[in-house]
Order: structure tokens, then C-alpha cells, then sequence
């Protein structure tokens, strides 16, 4: 939470925090060792490799259908544990492709143009009612959810913050630029499969058609993002700075060893009978067999408040 909140610096404001903090040299300080932690941490897990390629190809290969929290909602998933995967995630995609937009400047060429156009549609194609941010709002809305920003940041547990303070470790940083291109390519990759189960889950349960557009979109969308990240941008880059292998492949695996621990921990709490989420069960929550004209607000206020 410590390191979220110094990248949160560089996003959006905080209320009562003067802007100048986002880059003073003290906390910069404090957050290098955060950093220097976390980067240490991720190294220690994740093997070290240089085959591009092949952990590409990996990427490519659909999942067994029955495995992962896309197909346990899928074939299993109740409402609640649906708008318990929204909250978990409006943490990542309240920010959805900011980070990404650090990795411009550090791009040459046509990698630097091919990650343009991806940044391009995740920001709607110059149309604010279509950037994925706002999509994933409407997401929440249509659940019954706050859509604020980082409204339900402190009952969300450190599987969920760890993946986004990854990405905003490597695209800040030049020397990780190689690590963030990778992650990038991993979740593209593998975004349009997860996204299409997701729809089959809440046409399923009767959603709100704003839930099923916001993973509707990422089905077509990140069809073709798999394609440009693929060929463009990785296979420019790796065309101009050969030595970019090992960084790449690190990306790709620590974003796959943060999303298997985070799909670990939702899938033992469900399993088990539990929330995932930091706090007390949800009233009623149970109760409810579809998510048709769904408007609970204050769904999770007590568990907010409580945090607060």
C-alpha cells in the first residue's frame, strides 16, 4: 500500500496532498527502497530467460477450460463473487493504460508508433465516452458499485495492488522499459480469452449491458493488440536493442507469476466459502441468483467505512 500510494502521486491527486510531493527527493528516496524491495522479491520468483519466442508462443496457448477465475465465473460464479472481481479490478483498471504511456518516450521507431496505436484504443480513439477507464466506471455503475476512483482501494488485498504497482515499477523506469514492453505483450495476449468468458458469464447472469461491453470490447480489441505488441513493437525493439531479451522475458513472467498468485487467492477464498476481500461478508449478497437491474450501491460501504 506504502509503494501504491508514491506512484499513486504521479496519477491523480489526493486530497489535502500538496501536487509538489510527486517528486520530492525524500519520499523519491523512501519509494527507491520500496522499489529496490519489490524488485528483489519478483527476481527471487521468477527465472531468468532469453527466449523471446517461445515464452510468446506460451502466451498463445488458451488455458484449459477450467481453469482460472474467467472459467470458474464462468461455469460457477455467483453474483457476488462477479461484483468481487469488479472491485478487485476497478484498482488496475481505474488507471487502465496510463502507465503504459511512460513507455513512449523510451521507444524508438516503429515500436514507438505501434504502441501509440495501442495506447491509442485503450484511450477510445480520441472519444472520452470510450476510453476503458470510463468503460470500466460504467462497468461498476451497471453492477450497483461505486465507480469513483480507487473507491474500494482499501479493502482490496495485496494480490491486486502488487500487479498494478508492477506496472507502473517497469514503465517508469528506463531501465526496466524492456520488462514493461513485456508485460504489456503478456496482458494483451492474453486478455481476449479471459474477456470472452467473461461475457458468457454475465450474459449468463443477466448483467447490466454496460458490464458486458466493457469485456466485449476487450475481446475484438486485444485480438488485435495481441498482433501489433507482438510484431511491432517487441520485434522492433528487439531489432534495435538485441540485449532486451532477458528484460522481456522478466516482464512476461512476473506479470504471469502476479496473476496466477492473485487468481490463487480469489479461487481459495471462493472455494472456501469466503470473501476476498478485506472485510466482513456482504448482507444479502448471496441471496441473489442474477445481476439483472442490480443497484446496490452501498454494497461495500461497510467494509470501506470500516477501513476508513
Amino acid at each position: 500500500m506504502a509503494l501504491h500510494t508514491c506512484y499513486g502521486l504521479h496519477y491523480e491527486d489526493f486530497d489535502g496532498v500538496d501536487a509538489g510531493w510527486e517528486w520530492d527527493p525524500g519520499l523519491l528516496s523512501v519509494r527507491a527502497k520500496l522499489e529496490r524491495h519489490f524488485l528483489e522479491a519478483l527476481h527471487a520468483d521468477v527465472a531468468d530467460g532469453v527466449d523471446v519466442e517461445t515464452e510468446l508462443g506460451e502466451l498463445l496457448i488458451v488455458p484449459d477450460e477450467d481453469s482460472g477465475v474467467a472459467a470458474f465465473l464462468r461455469d460457477h460464479g455467483k453474483p457476488w463473487q462477479v461484483r468481487e472481481y469488479f472491485v478487485h479490478r476497478s484498482i488496475l483498471h481505474h488507471q487502465e493504460a496510463d502507465p503504459y504511456a511512460w513507455l513512449i518516450p523510451r521507444l524508438r521507431g516503429r515500436a514507438k508508433a505501434a504502441l501509440v496505436a495501442v495506447e491509442f484504443d485503450e484511450f477510445g480513439g480520441g472519444r472520452g465516452d470510450r476510453i476503458h477507464q470510463r468503460l470500466y466506471a460504467n462497468l461498476l455503475e451497471g453492477a450497483g458499485l461505486d465507480p469513483s476512483f480507487l473507491y474500494y482501494l482499501d479493502v482490496v488485498p495485496a494480490p491486486m495492488l502488487a500487479i498494478v504497482n508492477m506496472m507502473s515499477l517497469f514503465c517508469l523506469h528506463r531501465g526496466l522499459r524492456g520488462a514493461g514492453v513485456g508485460h504489456f505483450a503478456a496482458v494483451e495476449i492474453t486478455s481476449s480469452p479471459a474477456s470472452r468468458r467473461l461475457v458468457e458469464t454475465l450474459e449468463r447472469l443477466r448483467a447490466d449491458p454496460a458490464c458486458i461491453a466493457f469485456y466485449r470490447e476487450h475481446v475484438e480489441a486485444d485480438a488485435v493488440h495481441e498482433q501489433i505488441m507482438r510484431r511491432e513493437v517487441i520485434g522492433d525493439l528487439l531489432g534495435r536493442e538485441p540485449d532486451a531479451r532477458a528484460s522481456i522475458v522478466f516482464g512476461i513472467r512476473a506479470t504471469n507469476l502476479l496473476e496466477d498468485r492473485f487468481a490463487d487467492h480469489v479461487l481459495s477464498c471462493w472455494r472456501d466459502g469466503h470473501t476476498s476481500l478485506l472485510g466482513p461478508e456482504t448482507p444479502g449478497a448471496r441471496d441473489q441468483n442474477s445481476m439483472a437491474r442490480l443497484r446496490v450501491p452501498n454494497e461495500f460501504a461497510a467494509v470501506h467505512l470500516r477501513s476508513c
